[in-house]
């Protein structure tokens, strides 16, 4: 009896063959949770810059004199003061 050939041929492939690695975040979502991400991380560094107790106001330093310091001058030239009051 003769032989049936396989006609099956196989494709040769050159190199290792790697497993196919699933995404582990679903490709169409991942820019939606790394941008929830984000805000998260925003607001929890939001909240805790305006929840922080500000420290009160100590001495001044030891070189400060007050009698050295200049007071702003509060006049402006006529050019340039605006008459707010009608």
């Amino acid at each position: 009896m003769a032989q049936k050939k396989n006609n099956n041929i196989k494709e040769r492939q050159i190199g290792k063959n790697f497993p196919v690695k699933k995404p582990l975040i679903d490709p169409r979502y991942k820019n939606t949770i790394w941008t929830v991400f984000f805000f998260v991380i925003l607001l929890v560094f939001f909240i805790m810059n305006n929840t922080v107790q500000v420290a009160e106001k100590g001495p001044y330093p030891p070189t400060f004199n007050p009698s050295n310091r200049e007071e702003p001058s509060k006049k402006v030239s006529n050019e340039l003061d605006i008459n707010t009051h009608k």
